[in-house]
């Protein structure tokens, strides 16, 4: 089963459906430097070594007048500074071009689930030897997903994690099938739950997202009894001022309690597992 270790020193992070499940947290965007390095610090601080992340642009906003982002040299260079801070870093690619350039700044590339079977975007993705979060599509199969795996797995690198984030239900509705966060552990690779993302209401406010917030804590707990890789969250600290993302993202003062739950739920799991006493 493959492990994908990420960060340095006292920073690493490791991703392994049979290891302690590691966290990957922060703004849906970067809204400033200030707010960057401030989200980073305090996310540190309330859990312990942990992936951050932020999209340096957000190229799928709901109406053309939404807050995108700093662009891909600002938002890279605000990154780097959170690299600095000894705390790798995650953000989205969209376009080949970009995943060279994004590489050289950060710890993982993403790959967003509308553009999770683009094959240009993947191996491009692939060839940097960065680690690589796909995220599921919401119209793809659980085991589907596999696919875009070997895409990237056939640049030679196998750095490579998968992420559920639900799976479209009808108009402006997600739903998670817990069975599917096992389906895709199958592949070997390791698996994160998207819990914010997951209770997002696609286009539901009208030109933006709406989410149900309510859910995301009882739905980080059931991925955590399936026995996984790691949690992703959006993490604001005022998530009503959010310039993306925040009718779904937990807020920062929730944090610390609800990373204790799921390690201790994710200890019990895989304590049980191991010792084959359940």
């Amino acid at each position: 089963m493959t492990e994908v270790a990420v960060g340095e020193a006292s920073g690493r992070v490791t991703f392994s459906n049979a290891a302690p499940v590691a966290l990957i947290a922060g703004p849906c965007v970067i809204e400033s430097e200030d707010h960057v390095l401030r989200m980073a610090t305090a996310i540190r601080e309330a859990v312990g070594p942990f992936v951050f992340k932020a999209s340096f642009d957000k190229a799928n906003r709901s109406s053309i007048n939404s807050y995108r982002g700093p662009g891909l040299r600002e938002g890279l260079r605000i990154l780097a500074k959170v690299r600095d801070l000894g705390v790798p870093v995650l953000t989205d690619i969209h376009e080949p071009a970009q995943a060279a350039i994004a590489a050289e700044s950060v710890d993982v590339l993403q790959i967003p689930a509308f553009l999770c079977r683009q094959t240009d975007l993947l191996l491009e993705a692939g060839r940097t030897g960065r680690a690589v979060n796909i995220k599921k599509g919401q119209f793809l199969a659980p085991r589907d997903i596999a696919h875009a795996a070997e895409k990237i797995a056939s640049t030679g690198n196998d750095r490579i994690i998968l992420t559920e984030r639900g799976s479209s239900f009808g108009y402006n509705n997600l739903v998670v099938d817990m069975r599917g966060l096992r389906i895709m552990a199958e592949s070997g690779y390791p698996v994160v739950f998207d819990a914010t993302h997951s209770v997002q209401l696609p286009g539901a406010a009208g030109s933006a997202s709406s989410g149900q917030p309510q859910f995301i804590e009882p739905l980080a707990r059931a991925a955590s009894a399936v026995g996984i890789a790691g949690i992703f969250v959006e993490v604001h600290d005022e998530p009503e001022r959010a310039l993306s993302d925040g009718p779904n993202a937990l807020r920062l003062d929730r944090l610390k309690q609800f990373w204790d739950h799921l390690k201790a739920i994710d200890s019990l799991v895989k304590t049980c597992v191991q010792n084959r006493a359940c």
